[in-house]
């Protein structure tokens, strides 16, 4: 432990040092539709402050110790509204030792609507992750376009005013970061009032080919294109995003000049980078967070379920995480192996998602009903083979973790899948990962995992065999090495990788 302690001090020492280089040389702008905090309305008209979900606030908390940042974000709740109506400008958030100022940008509660409710989800989402059922949906019909230009385009005006306003007033632009899928026509409005400005902009989600693109209207998929090309880099989390996006600018933007070797994007004079940056975790805080007394007092709960062999699975509970399937192969093992009765227990930690969407309340009543089956198909009074646990519980799930034997993370598709590297960091019995070849998480860690087609159901059963009966020493090499690219390539190499070619891009500017 001693050595692993270490060597993350000695990366933060690295990564410290960095960023007061980068400091020295500009201020940092983080935008992205949701903030660090969620602020809410008290019964008695106070307003309290809630740590945001979501990876990027934990992405970008080492960079808030180090160096100060101005955080632009959406008011979405009623307490966000309130304290920016009241502050008035950026608020230093309620955050230990991290120094985050945020600005929120505040649209009508309907331009909001349309622009977060049915353009960016589901719309967006759904094309990203290749689920619409195409036959049927989606319909672009008035409302489509109505929410494009009264809210996704109202919406990407206002972040990038309110960018402009906090890079106002310094002798040097700021760095800029834009995050996701809610902020790809920002980088342009933020390039006309600031032409020097280094901006990058980052995808957390898949980018699909073309011809998926092109479920879209033209000018709103050639815009999203064109616009986002005015960053001086576009990330994504793996390589083949990188080519998708090539092949579809390609495709869509006339008078550009692709290159698909150096992954640039040519116009006139203006060149834009495209590349790829894999989100990882925050490798040193989650060791320390696995052995604290709440993780523990999990640990212990959950020991009465644990059989010999302990299947995991962590999960937000929507249909591109392909949970049924994960199930069904179960069910199929239990099936094909009754030896296995009794000797075998599958823990599924499964979160609440975007419940105001029919489509994602319809996917959890069938997975609970199915889990439901399979426990009146093999269970007795003495042994259920599976337990689901439907609540956002994060130190629960990170207990479970600890002691599988098998993780199951088997995604239809994912931009990259964090809990792929989270379990095999904390595991503590040399447990299998079973990765899902479209889970982005798979171009680093594939070779160590057993690679599953997410579809393949009768695959995932004898993957999952396979991971039972797999021999000591081949799951503790598999394991060894997926832990030691965990660490290698955490939270901090990631950001390290993006100041670096955002300072390159400054010092090519001046």
């Amino acid at each position: 432990m001693e050595s692993r302690q270490s060597y993350f001090e000695k990366k933060q020492e690295r990564f410290q040092e960095l960023c007061q280089r980068m400091l020295a040389e500009r201020r940092l702008i983080v935008a992205s539709n949701r903030g660090p905090v969620d602020y809410t309305v008290a019964p008695d008209g106070s307003l309290s402050a809630q740590r945001a979900a979501g990876g990027l606030v934990v992405a970008l908390s080492p960079v808030s110790r180090f160096i100060p940042l101005t955080w632009v974000a959406a008011a979405m709740s009623e307490g966000d509204r309130r304290l920016a109506e009241e502050s008035g400008g950026p608020t230093r958030v309620p955050l230990p030792e991290q120094e985050i100022y945020l600005r929120f940008v505040v649209v009508p509660r309907s331009v909001y609507q349309r622009f977060y409710s049915v353009f960016c989800n589901p719309l967006l989402w759904f094309i990203q992750h290749y689920m619409w059922n195409t036959p049927r949906t989606p319909s672009i019909a008035r409302p489509v376009y109505e929410a494009w230009e009264q809210g996704y385009v109202r919406v990407n005006e206002a972040f990038a005013q309110a960018v402009v306003e906090e890079a106002s007033g310094n002798k040097r632009t700021p760095f800029i970061f834009l995050h996701d899928y809610h902020l790809y026509l920002a980088a342009a409005g933020i390039r006309e009032a600031l032409p020097d400005a280094p901006i990058l902009h980052f995808t957390h989600i898949p980018w699909p080919g073309p011809r998926y693109w092109s479920i879209l209207p033209e000018f709103m998929r050639r815009e999203i294109h064109e616009k986002i090309c005015s960053a001086d880099i576009v990330s994504f989390q793996t390589m083949r995003d990188v080519r998708d996006f090539l092949v579809c600018c390609e495709e869509f933007l006339k008078g550009v000049t692709v290159d698909h070797r150096a992954c640039t994007v040519a116009r006139d004079e203006w060149i834009t980078r495209v590349t790829y940056y894999p989100i990882s975790i925050d490798a040193a805080g989650l060791c320390q967070f696995a052995v604290s007394p709440e993780v523990q007092h999990y640990e212990e709960s959950l020991s009465q379920l644990r059989r010999e062999i302990t299947i995991v699975r962590v999960d937000r509970a929507e249909p591109s995480k392909n949970i049924l399937r994960g199930f069904r192969a179960y069910d199929n093992l239990l099936d094909r192996y009754p030896g296995l009765h009794r000797r075998v227990v599958f823990l599924a930690f499964l979160v609440p998602s975007r419940s105001e969407v029919s489509i994602y309340r319809a996917y959890a009543r069938d997975l609970l009903e199915l889990a439901e089956t399979i426990n009146g198909k093999y269970g007795d009074d003495e042994w259920q083979p599976i337990h689901v646990f439907y609540e956002e519980n994060y130190a629960q799930a990170v207990a479970a973790m600890r002691f599988y034997d098998v993780l199951l993370v088997n995604p239809l598709i994912d931009g990259m899948n964090l809990v792929a590297k989270e379990g095999p960091l904390v595991n503590t019995r040399d447990g299998v990962l079973i990765l899902s070849e479209m889970a982005g998480a798979h171009e680093q860690l594939g070779e160590y995992a057993l690679s599953v087609c997410p579809t393949d159901l009768e695959g995932t059963v004898r993957a999952l065999a396979s991971a039972i009966t797999m021999p000591v020493e081949e799951k503790r090499r598999r394991a060894t090495a997926l832990r030691r690219a965990v660490q290698e390539e955490d939270i901090t190499f990631w950001m390290q990788r993006q100041f670096r070619d955002l300072m390159a891009v400054s010092r090519r500017r001046h």
